[in-house]
C-alpha cells in the first residue's frame, strides 16, 4: 500500500529537495504552499517515482499560517487517498528584514512566529488527530502507525541578534517537537527534529558571500554548504520506521557545525 506524506513547502528549497526524496521512495505526496500551482513543476514530480516512474503529487494552495488552510490540506490528502503517514512541517520563513534585536518590530515577530511556529503547531494536531482515527486496530507498538517530522535549524540554538524572531521560532519547533513526541507516543506516532545548518537555498542566496567565507575559516568541519538533498536523506531515514523505538530526537543536518571546539 501506497504511503502518504504531506509536506509543507515541498515546491521549492528544502522542502522541494524531501519532496522529491520521498517520491523516489515510493510515497504518494500532497505539497502545501503559497505560490499558485506550478505546472510544470507538478508535471516533473508526477515522473520522478520510484526508478523514475509515475508519482502521485497533489498540490494545495494555501498558508500554514492559516487554520483553515490545515483542513482544505488534510481533507485533500484524505479524499484523494484515504490515509496520511508521514508530516514534514517544512515550510519557515526568515524576516523580511534583518534587524537588531533592539530595533526589530512587533509585526516581524508575529508574521515569523505564525509561519514558523503557530503554523507547524496547529497542523500537527490536526494531522495528529486524523492519523489516530485513521490507525483501526494497530498498537503502534512494534512499528510507528505515523511520523512527524519538523524541519528546524541550527538557529534553534546559535544566537544571531539580527534576526531573532527567527532564532525564537526554531526554538519553539525544538520543544514543540519533544512535546509532540510525549503526547503521541502512546498512540503509536513518533516525533522526530530535523535540524539542518547552512543550506543552499533561495533563503540563504542573499547571504552566499558572507557563509562562502566563513565555511572557508572552518565554520563547520565539513567546508561546504548543506544541500537540500542532504536535508532530504536524513527525512528520508527517520520516516522508513527503522527507528521505532526512537522519538524527540534532534538530527542534525550541519556538516558538524554544532559540536562545540576549542
Amino acid at each position: 500500500m501506497t504511503q502518504v506524506a504531506l509536506v509543507t513547502g515541498g515546491n521549492r528549497g528544502i522542502g522541494l529537495g524531501i519532496t522529491r526524496r520521498l517520491l523516489a521512495d515510493g510515497y504518494a505526496v500532497a505539497i502545501l504552499a503559497t505560490r499558485p500551482e506550478p505546472t510544470e513543476l507538478l508535471d516533473e514530480l508526477r515522473t520522478s517515482g520510484p526508478d523514475g516512474g509515475p508519482a502521485e503529487v497533489l498540490y494545495v494552495q494555501g498558508s500554514v499560517a492559516e487554520v483553515a488552510d490545515h483542513a482544505r490540506f488534510v481533507d485533500a490528502a484524505l479524499e484523494a487517498w484515504g490515509r496520511i503517514d508521514l508530516l514534514v512541517n517544512n515550510a519557515g520563513v526568515a524576516p523580511t528584514v534583518r534587524a537588531d534585536l533592539l530595533e526589530a518590530e512587533p509585526e516581524s515577530f508575529d508574521r515569523v512566529l505564525g509561519i514558523n511556529l503557530r503554523g507547524p503547531y496547529f497542523l500537527t494536531q490536526r494531522v495528529a488527530n486524523a492519523m489516530i482515527a485513521g490507525r483501526g486496530e494497530a498498537s503502534g507498538v512494534d512499528r510507528p502507525v505515523g511520523t512527524i517530522i519538523n524541519v528546524s535549524s541550527i538557529s534553534a540554538t546559535a544566537v544571531s541578534t539580527n534576526r531573532g524572531e527567527y532564532c525564537v521560532s526554531k526554538a519553539g519547533v525544538s520543544m514543540g517537537t519533544q512535546l509532540f513526541a510525549v503526547r503521541l507516543a502512546p498512540e503509536g506516532i513518533v516525533v522526530y527534529e530535523v535540524r539542518p545548518g547552512v543550506i543552499e537555498s533561495d533563503m540563504t542566496a542573499g547571504v552566499q558571500e558572507k557563509y562562502d567565507k566563513l565555511f572557508a575559516d572552518g565554520l563547520a568541519p565539513m567546508p561546504r554548504w548543506g544541500r537540500p538533498s542532504d536535508v532530504a536523506g536524513a527525512v528520508a531515514v527517520l520516516a522508513s520506521g527503522q527507528t521505532p523505538y526512537s522519538t524527540g530526537e534532534v538530527f542534525h543536518v550541519d556538516g558538524g557545525q554544532h559540536i562545540p571546539r576549542l
